[in-house]
């Protein structure tokens, strides 16, 4: 039975400031939370790029308490849609779903924890390591030179794919991406990200410019809900489209397969509400024939990855390495799926007591 919570508010700066089409910060906030069982504890965490919205996450989370605490853990799949239920007044999106998230996670890892299993093991393990790419860098306001040097220090750290960031300067974008080519040499795969910024006809254009440098994928050309746009890139692009992080829940994301907009689908954590809708995005995607590579939340999302036959990769941040008292481990651009019981990663409480906020 789950019998205790608590939420904690962390800001953790970033190594370097982050810079994309629609993005600028600092550094991240997180709302982490521990769920207390009669048999362990479970840990998870959500987060916003803005200090003020972090602190409203504290209220969304403590507002699913009423349905989580004096419930038995073991039935976190319903769980999670009384939760959604509840939620419905105020709407299946945003911080609703992020607080779903927090709560199925950490009752996810509670339960791990308790029969002393790694999650990836008890959702049906595939693989013990996953194809990763660096995405903590290669921003939009770094120079060529210094594109050039971080790539060659993620190279360095074991990663065989890294993500570069686009925008509209079609010219700007495909010589940057052509630098990194010529630098790099074959071995190391190069994903584009324009984060929403193209309208169509820019990323059609954009994708040919961008063919030359060997690119692995495109990322959200275009605005996430014009699916019609979206699926006309597709068809007039010489690389793939990934898309799908931005939309909410296994419901949000099955137009997006239907409509055959994206070759690549892309489940976010924090946006599907927890690992229990996670694992229904990843067979949902499987009837569409359409591969999964997971959107951040690298530490949580290998439990997926690790499990789910459909993944082809993960994506890695470096963000909320800070948390954790282990890394992800990276050897030769696979990211070893953990052992460790639950997510198999801890919360370094000591050195998260010098972030607390709130």
């Amino acid at each position: 039975m789950i019998r205790s919570y608590q939420v904690s508010l962390v800001e953790l700066p970033l190594p370097r400031p982050m810079a994309t089409a629609i993005h600028r910060t600092e550094a991240v906030y997180c709302a982490l939370l521990q769920v207390q069982t009669d048999d362990a504890e479970g840990q998870s965490f959500v987060f916003s790029l803005n200090r003020h919205r972090a602190l409203a996450l504290k209220p969304m989370i403590d507002s699913l308490a009423a349905i989580y605490v004096q419930a038995d853990e073991n039935a976190v799949e319903s769980l999670w849609q009384q939760a959604l239920a509840d939620l419905n007044p105020v709407g299946t999106q945003g911080f609703a779903i992020s607080a779903l998230t927090a709560w199925d996670t950490a009752v996810w890892d509670a339960i791990g924890c308790a029969r002393q299993m790694p999650l990836c093991q008890m959702f049906g393990q595939v693989r013990d390591q996953v194809p990763t790419y660096a995405s903590s860098g290669l921003w939009l306001d770094q120079s060529i030179d210094e594109l050039i040097n971080e790539a060659a220090d993620f190279a360095a750290q074991g990663f065989r794919q890294i993500k570069l960031r686009v925008d509209g300067d079609i010219q700007a974008s495909a010589d940057r991406a052509m630098a990194l080519r010529q630098a790099l040499g074959d071995s190391i795969g190069i994903l584009a990200d324009a984060n929403q910024s193209l309208d169509v006809d820019t990323a059609i254009q954009l994708a040919r410019a961008l063919e030359r440098a060997d690119i692995v994928w495109l990322e959200e050309p275009v605005i996430h809900h014009d699916l019609a746009g979206q699926r006309q890139v597709k068809d007039s692009s010489p690389i793939p489209i990934a898309s799908g992080e931005t939309d909410y829940t296994a419901r949000g994301l099955e137009p997006t397969l239907a409509a055959g907009a994206t070759d690549v689908l892309m489940p976010d954590l924090q946006r599907m509400g927890g690992l229990s809708e996670m694992r229904v995005v990843s067979d949902l995607a499987a009837r569409y024939h359409t591969p999964i590579s997971t959107h951040i939340f690298t530490e949580y999302s290998l439990s997926i990855a690790g499990s789910a036959p459909n993944c082809i990769s993960v994506e890695h941040v470096d963000w909320f390495a800070g948390l954790f008292t282990q890394p992800v481990v990276i050897d030769q651009g696979q990211a070893q799926i953990p052992s460790g019981p639950g997510t198999g990663f801890r919360f370094d409480l000591d050195r998260i007591r010098d972030g607390l906020i709130g």
